[in-house]
């Protein structure tokens, strides 16, 4: 028996005995594991790992490749690219696109069962990937429906309703596993529909508590709207997974921007909670605190970027924090037991801004508002970055985002006193994509690497002990930089640019690297 063939033994064997999800994984830093979306709860996405290194990182060769194959999809759309991040448990690999979900041999990349789901009428944006509990898996489809799936052999366990796709709601985001709470998000702009977070029962998918990202008549927050009509227009999605502190027991999430979009001069006042940085006692769904990144936004600049979370050292204190790169184009450090700023610093274009006031929250320049003439912008219609993964490496100190530098026209399409829907669009000028090394203590970039040509990056990041950061540039190369000054030692020519974040995880023995690429998934390891 050669060693694929008993590998593959080993999982089927694993297999057919269940996949049960050890929840202590899940507070420990990912090795042998990656149960998580961004590998633990802290969104550092920083592996100890070190097998593959500086000093063999050339002998990096592909093992082996998945490719989904799900053909066209709805409405003769090509399939989106892998956007989630795949759970890694006892050796198989979990994988998403819309409307469907892969176990994987994590050994050889066989497919071990397929399941698909009919959508009626969701957004096939992408999909994060899935959630895992016990024996079993959460996914949430394109059009609002709340799915668990037996991990043995991708059998449905049951489905509920968490949005209405016919209200414009998506969803694509990984649920959150924290306790017995699977707590999942919406997104949706279109039909100017309220936001909100939902935690739900492993067992039965029953609704536990639902905290209001916008909040309805009477409840806190609503003093910053001007009135209930603009209220029930809403925003705040929270379409990205967030993070956890399980000392403090917060979990930590980014919200969207307020709607309508572009437009706001139908809901004067800061907008809350929309574009912020909210801290929720997982439990109950209260809101404990929060920071608004974007008070009042007519930028389309969602908070959703991960608040990355990391005990260290600031201003001669030992602190527990949360750091963020944000849409708008500022870096802000909080100290995550209670939101108080300790950084904010632009790493893109910010002159839709007056500085930050005495909070460390940015003040609005109205004369940077979109007009009917259009106004100029520093930043891309996309803001200075979007959803794509950070990296938080504690050996450096150094948090690492994939950037867009450039200039824009900001539209306002609707002037009128009640605007609706998108009220305005975002006319790209010109665009740089960069990666950039901040340093967490002062918000300074301490290297940054521009990418030749055009395109955005859209790839996360994966920094290890091994002295090696990945991430992956639009033209289809997977990188490896040196993480202290940015000198790119590897990298390696894939047939469609890295869409998601790299993950990386030990199995007897060995180191794996594994991204996902257009359609496919690619996973590397050291020629021996």
């Amino acid at each position: 028996m050669n060693l694929r063939t008993f590998a593959l033994c080993l999982t089927m064997a694993a297999v057919l005995n269940g996949q049960l999800l050890d929840p202590a994984k899940l507070l420990k830093p990912p090795t042998d594991t990656w149960p998580t979306y961004n590998g633990d709860y802290s969104g550092q996405r920083f592996s100890p790992l070190k097998q593959i290194n500086t000093s063999n990182i050339d002998s990096l060769s592909i093992q082996w490749i998945f490719r989904t194959n799900v053909g066209l999809m709805r409405g003769g759309m090509a399939p989106a690219p892998i956007k989630g991040t795949p759970l890694l448990v006892n050796g198989i690999l979990y994988l998403t696109l819309p409307d469907y979900v892969w176990a994987l041999n994590a050994y050889t990349g066989e497919e071990i069962w397929r399941y698909s789901w009919v959508d009626h009428g969701g957004h096939l944006l992408g999909n994060r990937g899935v959630g895992m509990y016990g024996n079993w898996l959460y996914f949430l489809a394109p059009d609002g429906w709340f799915i668990s799936l037996n991990a043995k052999d991708g059998k449905e366990r049951w489905k509920i309703q968490v949005a209405d796709s016919r209200m414009q709601y998506f969803t694509t985001m990984s649920p959150l596993v924290v306790g017995n709470h699977i707590i999942v998000g919406v997104g949706g702009d279109a039909m100017d529909m309220p936001g909100y977070l939902e935690a739900r029962d492993p067992e039965t998918g029953t609704l536990q508590w639902r905290w209001n990202s916008e909040p309805r008549e009477g409840e806190p927050g609503a003093e910053t709207w001007p009135n209930k009509g603009a209220m029930e227009h809403g925003g705040g999605m929270t379409w990205m997974p967030g993070t956890y502190d399980p000392e403090l027991n917060l979990i930590y999430w980014g919200t969207g921007n307020p709607n309508p979009v572009y437009a706001g001069q139908g809901r004067k006042g800061s907008n809350l909670w929309t574009c912020s940085i909210v801290a929720v006692n997982p439990d109950n769904g209260k809101l404990v605190w929060y920071f608004q990144a974007s008070p009042h936004d007519t930028h389309d600049w969602d908070n959703v970027e991960t608040p990355v979370l990391f005990d260290a050292e600031i201003k001669g204190q030992k602190r527990k924090l949360l750091a963020q790169a944000a849409r708008n184009g500022y870096f802000f450090v909080l100290d995550r037991t209670n939101g108080k700023n300790i950084v904010s610093a632009p790493f893109g274009g910010t002159n839709w801004s007056k500085g930050v006031d005495a909070i460390g929250q940015p003040i609005p320049d109205e004369a940077k508002e979109p007009k009917t003439d259009g106004v100029l912008l520093n930043t891309p219609p996309g803001g200075g970055t979007n959803w794509f993964p950070p990296s938080f490496d504690p050996e450096t100190g150094l948090f690492y985002v994939n950037a867009v530098e450039g200039y824009s026209l900001a539209y306002l399409t609707d002037p009128e006193e009640r605007p609706e829907g998108y009220g305005g669009s975002g006319r790209m000028l010109w665009s740089q994509s960069v990666v950039k090394a901040i340093d967490y203590k002062t918000g300074q970039t301490r290297w940054s690497h521009e990418f030749p040509g055009k395109g955005t990056a859209g790839s996360g990041f994966l920094s290890t002990a091994g002295k090696l950061l990945f991430s992956g540039d639009a033209a289809g190369n997977l990188i490896a930089w040196n993480p202290e000054n940015g000198k790119i030692l590897w990298h390696f020519r894939l047939p469609a640019a890295v869409s998601n974040g790299p993950i990386t995880y030990v199995l007897d023995g060995k180191q794996y690297l594994v991204v996902g690429a257009g359609d496919s998934l690619y996973s590397f390891a050291l020629v021996r």
